[in-house]
């Protein structure tokens, strides 16, 4: 395994710590087309705060040689004398959650440039079933002229990272591995287990990975829409939907999921592609399609929530000041992508309330790209007509929320995080 040399394409919550981990063993290119994110990873520096800057720097090489390090790009010659390339690029849905794989089409077309006889092409990005071989494959042969499995190979190995966590890092967390051949399998297996510690699990074809890894995030994305049905129904019964969950979590087998919001990459994207392919081959996905209904309802739900508690406070909603609290996909993170408290934004805004947007860790500008949204860095110290928290970020623990709460305000915590007197909660 001496002679490996890794292109990573795509440098972003997935692929930079999968380059970072493999850089400790081998000659890694990490590629992308962001040059701005290409020159601030050359300084040292992770935007996206899932490696720290000292354990990046510690890998960082000057050039792409075979020495071991990591070199990042936006060149294609420097991926050209690689013989692995790892695809960690987004697999998103469209506005009508059908699944995008424009940016697998892309990267594809990009590997396809340089790949060479005896190559391997591993792709992590989740997808459904046969998209690697039936999607990817085929724009891989066009371009290169070379032929599946004669000149060329593909594996496959889901990506299980967690963002914003650094309990559970990508070394840390089993690896599940698939090739195109038997012999592929045990390769790609064998590459990925020389620096996984917490091990691997070869699959016996691409499909079954690509599988695995879709029905994860849709078995959670269905247990989270359970409870956020339970919330409904307990707040109809005036009953605290948390205080059910702390008992019956006492039973050894009862899963401890919460109600709140789902957005993300993964667990609000995820289902779609399952379903998308179960309907290909005639069959309606009831359990997973309600599912990511109720769990899309939820900031209409919330939103509407926290107006009926202003409306009982005689708090005049037209003009209302609303203070929201975070705005990424989940705690102590900066990923704003498909976060669903813009759900909640949205639709207090429609109610005619002015709201302001208070997060210490999302990127103002990035949240201006994405959503249209301004939002802070910094606690507004005017006072609030409502406060709702959207997202756990440990800095909300440290605020006097009644300090910028009107007296006669109203303060909902989606999450179940705060100590205050809350007036409402899922």
């Amino acid at each position: 395994m001496q002679d490996i040399k890794i292109a990573i394409i795509g440098l972003g919550y997935v692929g930079l710590p999968l380059a970072r981990l493999f850089a400790t063993k081998y000659s890694v290119v990490g590629f992308d087309i962001n040059q701005n994110r290409i020159d601030a990873l050359r300084s040292g520096k992770d935007t996206t705060l899932e490696v720290e800057d000292d354990v990046l720097q510690s890998v960082l090489k000057k050039s792409s040689s075979s020495e071991v390090g990591l070199y990042c790009s936006a060149d294609l010659e420097d991926i050209r004398d690689c013989n692995y390339y790892v695809v960690t690029v987004p697999t998103p849905v469209d506005k009508n959650n059908r699944p995008d794989l424009t940016p697998l089409y892309k990267s594809s077309e990009t590997v396809g440039k340089v790949l060479k006889k005896d190559d391997i092409v591993i792709y992590e990005s989740t997808v459904y079933p046969g998209v690697t071989e039936e999607e990817c494959i085929p724009v891989l042969e066009k371009v290169s002229g070379l032929k599946f499995n004669k000149d060329f190979y593909a594996g496959y190995s889901p990506e299980r990272i967690n963002p914003g966590d650094k309990k559970h890092t990508v070394e840390k967390i089993l690896k599940v591995t698939a090739g195109s051949t038997p012999e592929i399998g045990k390769k790609v297996d064998d590459l990925y287990a020389s620096v996984i510690t917490a091990g691997t699990h070869l699959a016996p074809t691409i499909k079954v990975a690509e599988a695995a890894k879709v029905i994860e995030n849709s078995q959670r994305d269905i247990n989270i829409a359970f409870v956020n049905e339970l919330a409904k129904i307990f707040n109809l019964m005036n009953i605290d939907t948390n205080d059910v969950l702390a008992a019956a979590g006492t039973k050894w087998n009862f899963l401890p999921f919460k109600p709140g919001l789902v957005g993300g990459h993964c667990i609000g994207v995820d289902p779609y592609y399952l379903a998308q392919r179960a309907q290909e081959f005639g069959y309606h996905p009831e359990i997973i399609l309600a599912g990511r209904r109720l769990n899309d309802s939820m900031g209409q739900y919330v939103a509407s929530e926290v107006i009926k508690l202003m409306v009982n406070h005689d708090i005049r909603i037209k003009g209302a000041n609303v203070l929201v609290l975070g705005v990424t996909f989940k705690e102590n993170c900066p990923d704003v992508r498909n976060t669903r408290a813009v759900d909640v934004i949205e639709h207090l805004k429609g109610f005619g309330t002015q709201v302001t947007i208070f997060d210490p860790w999302a990127n103002p500008e990035d949240v201006k790209h994405e959503y249209n949204l301004e939002t802070t860095n910094d606690l507004p110290s005017q006072k609030f007509d409502a406060i709702v928290l959207t997202v756990a970020h440990k800095e909300f623990l440290n605020i006097n929320l009644g300090d910028i709460l009107e007296p006669n305000g109203v303060l909902y915590d989606v999450k179940g995080i705060l100590k205050e007197n809350v007036h409402g909660r899922l």
